[in-house]
C-alpha cells in the first residue's frame, strides 16, 4: 500500500508534505504500547490509517529505534526509511527534535519538506478530517506550527489545592465567588497531533508559544499513559463507533 497524493500543496510553499509518527519501543508503563491490540488492531495502525485517509500527505513515515515497531508500521501502509538514533529513543526526547531529525534524513533519501505533521502513535480517536483542518489553518500563514486543543471539563480558575491531610484551598482565591460562565475558558493540548512549518521544525520552535490551534470536542480526546487509561479509551472508542454505525 503506498500513501494517497495529497492534490492541496500550496504553491507559494513548494516541497512535500510528510506525516511523522513517532513510535520509539521499550514503552515501561504499557509494554508494547505502540504495538498492542487496541480493539483489535496495533495501536499504532490508527495513526497510520488515518494519516493516509486524510489524502493530504505525500508520504507517511515512522520514526522508530525498534524492528518489531518498523514491520508492523510498513504492514499497515506506513513507510521506515530510516531507523531513530538511539539518542533520539530514550524517555527524555521531546518530540521537536524528534521530527528535526526526521525531516533531515527523510530529505536526504527523498527530496525537499514544505511542511511535516507530527502525528503521535497511540491516537484511536484521530480523525482525517482534523488532519486536513489543521493544514488549512497552517496554509492560511501567520503560524508556525497547529495542533488541536480541548477544553477543560471545569473553569481552572475553581481548581482546588489538595493537602496530605485531605483539606483543601482553592489556587486562586480571588475567584471563589465568581460564577464558572463569567470565567475565562480553558484549554489542554489534544496530544493528537502537530503540523508544522518545516523550518519551525528545523530551528526548534517551541510549540505551544508559537501556534495556532483547533478545537476537538473533549469526547474526542484520550491520554492514553496508563493500563487505567487504556481500558477507559477502548471502552469510549468503542462507544463512539458504535454510534457512528447506528
Amino acid at each position: 500500500m503506498s500513501p494517497k497524493r495529497c492534490g492541496r500543496r500550496s504553491m507559494s510553499s513548494p516541497g512535500l508534505k510528510l506525516a511523522v509518527i513517532p513510535a520509539r519501543g521499550g514503552s515501561k508503563r504499557i509494554p508494547g504500547k505502540n504495538i498492542k491490540a487496541f480493539a483489535g488492531k496495533p495501536m499504532i495502525a490508527y495513526a497510520i490509517e488515518g494519516a493516509l485517509a486524510s489524502g493530504v500527505f505525500d508520504h507517511v513515515i515512522v520514526s522508530t529505534d525498534d524492528e518489531a515497531i518498523a514491520e508492523i508500521a510498513r504492514a499497515t501502509g506506513a513507510e521506515v526509511p530510516f531507523m531513530r538514533p538511539a539518542d533520539l529513543s530514550d524517555d527524555f526526547t521531546p518530540t521537536v527534535p524528534v521530527i528535526a531529525h526526521a525531516i533531515t534524513a527523510f530529505e536526504a533519501l527523498k527530496g525537499p519538506v514544505a511542511q511535516a505533521c507530527c502525528i503521535y502513535a497511540g491516537v484511536p480517536l484521530l480523525e482525517a478530517e482534523d488532519l486536513r483542518n489543521g493544514l488549512d489553518l497552517l496554509l492560511q500563514g501567520g503560524t508556525d506550527y497547529v495542533f488541536p486543543v480541548a477544553a477543560f471539563p471545569a473553569a481552572i480558575q475553581r481548581a482546588l489545592r489538595r493537602a496530605e491531610d485531605g483539606t483543601t484551598r482553592p489556587f486562586h482565591p480571588e475567584y471563589a465567588t465568581t460564577r464558572t460562565q463569567d470565567l475565562e475558558p480553558g484549554f489542554y493540548d489534544a496530544g493528537q497531533f502537530y503540523w508544522g512549518r518545516r523550518d519551525a521544525w528545523l530551528a526548534g520552535l517551541t510549540l505551544h508559544t508559537h501556534g495556532k490551534t483547533i478545537v476537538l470536542p473533549e469526547w474526542r480526546v484520550v491520554d492514553i499513559d496508563t493500563p487505567e487509561d487504556w481500558a477507559r479509551a477502548e471502552l469510549m472508542f468503542r462507544a463512539i463507533k458504535g454510534a457512528a454505525s447506528e
